[in-house]
C-alpha cells in the first residue's frame, strides 16, 4: 500500500530546516547576539513565527554544538509559582533525552523540592515528579534553577516566550526579582520573546523598569510576499502539485503576511489538491471554510463568555481590521457603540483576555481566523461592501 503523502506545510511542532521559510536575516541576527553573550528581546505579533525562529536557531550548528538550549512558554501562567514550575519542567524535559546524568544533576540541584524526587523503576532515571503545590517557596526554587543554569558544564540559552505575562502576576516584584538573578549569571543568555509590543517596549526601554537596556532588540515582521510565494510554490512543486498566483496573493493579502494563518490555509489547500493538480482560488476558499468550521464551536464559546459591551466592540474591531481612535465620536457612530468610557473599559478587558492586540495605538483581533469568522457571521454588511 502506498504511503500517504506528507504535508510539507507544518503547523505544529518542530519545523525541519528545509521546510522553514526564510528568516535568514533574523536568524543570523539572533544567533549573532546570543553567541556574543547578549540577551535578546524578540518582539512580534502572536503567531508570526517567534517560536519557530527560536527553534530554527537552536538547530544551527553554531548553537546546537556549543550550548544547552531551553524554551518555556509562560502565556498561560498566572503567578510566580506557575512560572517557576513551568521553567523547571521545561529544563528537565530538555535534559532527559541528553542522558540520566544530566537529568539527575538538575533534580539534585533543586534542594527545596527534594521530597518530591523519585526514580523511574523501569529505567533508573530520576523523575521530575513535581506538582504545582510542591513549590512552597517559589523564589528559593527559582534561585536554585538559575544557579543550576549558571553552573552547567556548557553555556546555556533560555528562551522565555510571552515574557510580558510576568507583568500580570499578583506579585509586584517579579521583574526586579528576575533581573536580579539574570544580571549575575555568567553561563546563560536569555531570549525574552513577547507579543504585546507596548508592554515589552516599556519593560526594556523605560529607565524606571528593572530590565532597562539589558538586552538587544529584534523585531519580527511579516515575511515579504515574494519570499513567501516562492516558498509555497516550491513546496507544491516538490510534491508534483502547483498553486496559481491568484491564490498566493489572495492568502497573503487576506492575512497581511501573518505566517501562522497563511501556513494553516496552505496546509489545508495542499491536502485538497491532488497530485498533478493546481491549487486555485476555489481550493483556497474551501480550505478556509474547513478551518473556520472546525473552530466554530470554540469561537461561539468565547463569545458566550463576553459581556454585552465587549461583543459590539469586538465586532467593530473585526470589521475595521485595524481599528484606530476607538473612543472617537466617528468610530462610535460608525459602529453604533456606547460611550467612550464604556469602550475604554471593554478595551482593557479584551486586551487582558488576549482577544485583541494593540500595536501603535491600533487594535486588531488577535486570532485572524476569529476575525474572519466574526465578519462572516456578524458583519455581513462589511463583507458585502468589500
Amino acid at each position: 500500500m502506498a504511503s500517504k503523502q506528507k504535508n510539507p506545510f507544518i503547523i505544529m511542532g518542530k519545523i525541519p530546516t528545509e521546510l522553514f521559510c526564510d528568516r535568514e536575516k533574523e536568524s543570523d541576527k539572533l544567533i549573532h547576539y546570543l553567541t556574543n553573550g547578549n540577551n535578546v528581546v524578540l518582539i512580534s505579533p502572536r503567531r508570526m513565527g517567534k517560536t519557530g525562529l527560536i527553534h530554527h536557531c537552536y538547530d544551527d550548528v553554531r548553537i546546537s554544538d556549543e550550548y544547552f538550549t531551553f524554551f518555556v512558554d509562560i502565556l498561560h501562567t498566572s503567578n510566580l509559582r506557575e512560572f517557576t514550575y513551568n521553567l523547571g519542567r521545561s529544563i528537565y524535559k530538555e535534559l532527559v533525552p541528553r542522558g540520566k546524568r544530566l537529568a539527575k544533576g538538575f533534580i539534585q540541584a533543586l534542594k527545596s523540592l527534594s521530597g518530591t524526587i523519585s526514580i523511574d523503576t523501569l529505567n533508573g532515571s530520576p523523575s521530575f515528579g513535581v506538582e504545582l503545590g510542591d513549590i512552597a517557596n517559589a523564589e528559593l526554587t527559582l534561585e536554585e534553577i538559575f544557579d543550576y543554569l549558571d553552573r552547567a558544564n556548557k553555556p546555556c540559552i533560555m528562551a522565555i516566550d510571552e515574557f510580558q505575562q510576568i507583568t500580570h502576576y499578583p506579585e509586584k516584584n517579579v521583574e526586579a526579582l528576575l533581573r536580579g538573578y539574570i544580571q549575575q549569571m555568567q553561563n546563560c543568555n536569555f531570549v525574552f520573546a513577547g507579543s504585546e509590543r507596548s508592554i515589552m517596549t516599556q519593560m526594556f526601554s523605560s529607565s524606571a523598569r528593572p530590565f532597562y537596556q539589558s538586552a538587544d532588540t529584534l523585531e519580527l515582521n511579516e515575511i515579504p510576499f515574494d519570499v513567501y510565494s516562492t516558498f509555497v510554490s516550491r513546496l507544491f512543486h516538490e510534491s508534483r502539485k502547483s498553486v496559481d498566483d491568484e491564490s498566493l496573493r489572495y492568502v497573503y493579502d487576506l492575512f497581511k503576511g501573518h505566517t501562522f494563518y497563511m501556513q494553516k490555509v496552505f496546509n489545508e489547500a495542499f491536502a485538497l489538491t491532488g497530485k498533478g493538480g493546481t491549487c486555485r482560488l476555489d481550493t483556497i476558499m474551501e480550505a478556509i471554510d474547513r478551518v473556520l468550521s472546525d473552530k466554530e464551536t470554540t469561537y461561539m464559546e468565547i463569545l458566550s463568555a463576553l459581556s454585552e459591551k465587549q461583543k459590539p466592540l469586538l465586532y467593530a474591531i473585526a470589521a475595521d481590521g485595524m481599528a484606530s481612535r476607538v473612543t472617537s465620536l466617528a468610530f462610535i457612530k460608525k459602529h453604533n457603540l456606547e460611550s467612550a468610557s464604556a469602550i475604554q473599559s471593554a478595551i482593557r478587558q479584551l486586551l487582558n483576555q488576549n482577544l485583541i492586540t494593540e500595536i501603535h495605538r491600533e487594535y486588531s483581533v488577535t486570532d485572524k481566523f476569529f476575525a474572519l469568522w466574526i465578519n462572516r457571521i456578524y458583519n455581513e454588511k462589511v463583507l458585502a461592501l468589500n
